[in-house]
């Protein structure tokens, strides 16, 4: 394998995110389930927008959070997915490449709109998430470029791709190269509402295609459908190379090879929006993962990242990652 152009090539859903403050009963009254992502079509988008309050718009999308994550630590950086050739399309586009992503996908010319996630932040930190996805269901095969697939270290895919068959496809494609090259996989579960869609062809991807597999505690659980967490952890350290499982305040566990690794969460002062978190997680570990750090050394740098962006809203980090890490001691 020979030195990679790229230490890590992000795949997902191109989605603008549009963050708002809300109270509890805004949840009550919209019959929203707290933490959850559900998608939505443009009609119930527009009613949406409509009755939220003042909003921050913000690139966003689950493995472009990553990306942009993965930047800001000093890391080698792709990203391919959709947006169509509009105002919110050229804003994301701007965003990823600003931040030192390398963001070369084709925009749509014609079909829907930029995809667009309304976040409901309550006072608590908690976000609930409703999605319009717009454009970004059109990511297909003809989007995967095979030279960056091959010439990056790892290719990072995020579940919410699965739920269109066009995306699906691309995203197996994206995992063939990968590997045939001799290059590593990765996939994040995203939602346990995305589990329960998907478990049967997750596992079936995770046993066939994936080497490292990122995933919360609710997550896993709903993968294996099974309320026991040390049940869940043995099924999955059985399934893939490297399983990465974030516990919250209780930081995370690394299963590899029959190991267990436990890392404890970094300290931050205040929670202010949890949007984000587990995919700056990701894009730490995966830094450190590029690297050759131990793993319970990129879990370290993982949990940094996250407890950044946990501390104050929107899903990008607000400081330079890599001088932050260096301060600390982590870099």
């Amino acid at each position: 394998m020979g030195r990679s152009e790229f230490n890590v090539l992000c795949i997902g859903n191109a989605i603008v995110d549009v963050i708002t403050r809300v109270d509890d009963e805004f949840i009550t009254r919209h019959g929203l389930v707290r933490g959850s992502m559900r998608l939505i079509d443009e009609r119930q988008a527009e009613t949406l927008y409509a009755e939220m309050g003042q909003a921050v718009e913000v690139s966003g999308g689950s493995a472009a959070n990553t990306a942009a994550g993965l930047a800001s630590l000093g890391s080698r950086v792709a990203y391919f997915g959709k947006v169509k050739e509009d105002q919110l399309g050229a804003i994301f586009r701007h965003d990823m490449r600003s931040q030192g992503v390398v963001f070369d996908t084709p925009a749509a010319v014609t079909g829907p709109a930029t995809a667009r996630s309304f976040i409901l932040v309550t006072g608590d930190g908690e976000r609930t998430m409703n999605t319009y996805l717009g454009a970004c269901v059109n990511f297909s095969m003809m989007d995967i470029d095979k030279a960056m697939v091959e010439a990056a270290e790892v290719t990072y895919m995020e579940g919410y791709l699965w739920d269109r068959p066009e995306a699906k496809d691309a995203f197996k494609l994206a995992s063939q190269l990968s590997r045939a090259a001799g290059r590593k996989t990765a996939l994040t579960l995203s939602d346990s509402f995305c589990v329960e869609r998907h478990r049967d062809s997750f596992l079936e991807l995770i046993r066939g295609g994936i080497d490292i597999v990122f995933a919360n505690e609710a997550e896993l659980k709903s993968l294996y459908q099974t309320t026991d967490f040390d049940a869940a952890l043995k099924k999955i350290s059985g399934d893939c190379s490297i399983a990465v499982i974030t516990r919250s305040e209780k930081g995370c566990v690394v299963v590899a090879e029959g190991r267990l690794h436990e890392s404890p969460a970094f300290p931050v002062s205040r929670v202010v929006d949890v949007t984000g978190a587990g995919d700056l997680f990701a894009a730490g570990f995966l830094h450190g993962f590029t690297a050759g750090r131990p793993l319970h050394e990129c879990a370290r740098i993982g949990s940094m990242a996250a407890a950044e962006v946990i501390s104050h809203i929107g899903a990008r980090p607000e400081v330079n990652l890599q001088s932050h890490a260096i301060q600390l001691g982590l870099l």
